[in-house]
């Protein structure tokens, strides 16, 4: 069974009932992967989403990539993705699948400068880091397309339009 487990700073607006929407979001994103069976697996397979500022996402991507600036989404995979089959074929117990922060003033300028909602920006980018959670990457253009895609169907699937139409959501 999946749970998200979701802590959010004031910043991000309270009459945005964010635990649905990350859960809805990480669940599709999931399900549009061989990893669907996570979602559903005997095993409780968690994923923490954290919707805080700029300064700890800055903090966060210095300290871990070497990168002294906000981003809008950070992920920190937990588990191999050569052993996601296995925890999909867990049992029992808990596995911690990873961590996907998101940096509000980063997220908030970034759906502005798109047209687009913060709600349907955030969505986006929890597919995005979900994504990472399992593996998905986007170094080279062969990875990037696949990963793109991937977010396009899930998106599509949850009423949000195509978020690479006109530009490039990648700054990680």
């Amino acid at each position: 069974m999946l749970e998200i487990a979701l802590s959010a700073e004031p910043a991000w607006p309270a009459a945005t009932d964010w635990d649905t929407l990350a859960t809805r979001a990480a669940t599709a994103a999931l399900n549009a992967t061989p990893y669907g069976a996570l979602t559903t697996a005997d095993a409780l397979i968690e994923i923490s989403i954290r919707l805080t500022d700029d300064a700890e996402v800055q903090a966060l991507n210095r300290d871990y990539r070497q990168k002294d600036k906000p981003t809008n989404v950070l992920s920190f995979p937990m588990v191999a993705p050569d052993l996601l089959d296995a925890v999909a074929n867990s049992d029992d117990g808990e596995v911690l699948l990873g961590d996907i922060v998101l940096a509000h003033g980063v997220c908030v300028a970034e759906a502005a400068e798109k047209g687009i909602t913060l709600h349907h920006h955030a969505t986006h980018l929890i597919v995005h880091g979900a994504l990472h959670l399992l593996g998905y990457d986007h170094q080279g253009q062969a990875e990037a397309d696949a990963m793109e895609q991937i977010e396009r169907d899930v998106l599509a699937t949850l009423g949000i339009a195509d978020p690479y139409l006109n530009d490039q959501l990648h700054e990680d």
